[in-house]
């Protein structure tokens, strides 16, 4: 009976249009649970995040001697600043300065170091360096995103931010805000032990001529320019509360290495007097100095191990420097 008969080829379509839908509506189902998930995991971190994260608070414990000038910031103190021969520099014994800064270190961290322990700041004199990443909205990546700039968004605010290609950032986010609650609960800003060399790390190799940028205007921190979001609400205010908590307030805007020339690359100068004037004019409100520098007398190529960072040879140069600006 003809009418009855069913046609191989409709057969397989219809089988095929039912497996795609199922598998569509899996991945579907798969996804909202997937966000759901990372949406609970993101509430449970905003709650538990604590402001002065793991590499900050490992530090903490240098500032025991009571120093009277503190280093802090991102990473061009971290690897650039020797705090031993700070002190020799102003006259004072070991410990009288000490570098706090850490790897993509924020203002809002510091300042909550401020309110953790206020009487080691209140008399100091705080030098802290910031980077264009600080204030730059484009730059979204997992590496320097200020965490604490992260745990003011919310979480809706968060997953429209960074979703989906910045999911890595978030993933970083709750794994930092659990081992910083951790390190909090295990006071370790109080009872860790003192960090070697009061704080200096030294890059002790220098990067093939390969790996480094053609020029700075391209570079990642300075990717989507953007100076109007929260990260600069929030890191400049950070800066301008620093004021009252400390005896000196000085922001760095360091230099970058010399091989690089602002005048032949007119968007790094452009970016870059634009985040340097932002800085400026927050020092000239809210009471604090700006050391803008451009280059370093005798800081030299073969001083870099990279764009940004000085090498051995590049750290008692950079050193006294910073010092001999330094209003005291």
């Amino acid at each position: 009976m003809r009418s009855l008969s069913i046609s191989p080829g409709r057969s397989f379509l219809r089988v095929q249009a039912a497996s795609a839908r199922w598998i569509a509506g899996a991945l579907v189902l798969t996804a909202a649970a997937w966000l759901a998930a990372l949406a609970g995991l993101l509430t449970i971190a905003n709650r538990i995040h604590d402001d002065v994260p793991v590499l900050l608070a490992v530090k903490l414990p240098l500032l025991q001697s009571r120093p009277e000038l503190i280093f802090a910031g991102e990473s061009r103190t971290v690897y650039q600043v020797d705090a031993g021969l700070a002190a020799q520099l102003i006259g004072k014994p070991w410990g009288a300065a000490v570098n706090i800064a850490y790897d993509a270190g924020e203002p809002l961290a510091l300042l909550a170091a401020m309110h953790r322990q206020p009487d080691r700041f209140l008399r100091a004199h705080v030098v802290v360096s910031v980077a264009p990443f600080l204030f730059n909205e484009g730059v979204r990546s997992a590496a320097v995103y200020p965490q604490d700039v992260v745990a003011r968004l919310g979480v809706a605010e968060q997953m429209r931010s960074f979703l989906p290609l910045r999911v890595g950032t978030l993933i970083r986010y709750i794994r930092e805000a659990f081992a910083a609650r951790l390190a909090a609960d295990q006071r370790v800003a109080a009872l860790g032990s003192q960090p070697a060399t009061l704080g200096l790390k030294v890059i002790d190799r220098t990067q093939p001529d390969d790996r480094w940028p053609a020029e700075i205007g391209s570079h990642a921190h300075y990717a989507d320019w953007d100076l109007s979001g929260p990260k600069t609400r929030f890191e400049i205010g950070a800066l301008c509360d620093m004021v009252a908590r400390t005896g000196r307030l000085t922001v760095v805007v360091p230099p970058w290495a010399p091989r690089y020339d602002r005048a032949r690359d007119p968007s790094w100068r452009e970016k870059d007097d634009q985040y340097a004037a932002l800085v400026a004019d927050a020092g000239r409100r809210c009471g604090f100095d700006v050391l803008n520098i451009q280059s370093i007398p005798g800081l030299e190529q073969g001083n870099y191990a990279d764009e940004m960072h000085v090498n051995a040879s590049g750290v008692p140069i950079y050193t006294r420097y910073i010092v001999s600006r330094l209003k005291r």
